[in-house]
């Protein structure tokens, strides 16, 4: 199992944390701040699913105005991760 702590850029939460097993699925999404609801279904939409899959699927979600958003954010995180 490997983690994967975070610091997003242009959204409200503070901070996302990836767990990926070595198949490289999620085994655990937490972000810290953010609006609540949103977060906490995108963190379990994510689960079990590969990190590739995510990424394909989140990245370049905007939230309103924005550049960027957290699912977004999530998918960059889980790219790092992967890198790692």
């Amino acid at each position: 199992m490997r983690s994967y702590t975070y610091k997003p850029r242009g959204v409200c939460s503070r901070e996302i944390t990836v767990e990926l097993d070595d198949q490289d699925r999620i085994t655990k999404v937490e972000f810290l701040g953010g609006c609540s609801g949103n977060t906490q279904g995108v963190a379990k939409l994510a689960l079990g699913r590969k990190a590739q899959e995510v990424i394909a699927i989140a990245s370049g979600i905007r939230c309103g105005a924005k550049e960027t958003s957290c699912p977004d954010q999530l998918s960059v995180a889980l790219r790092k991760a992967l890198e790692r």
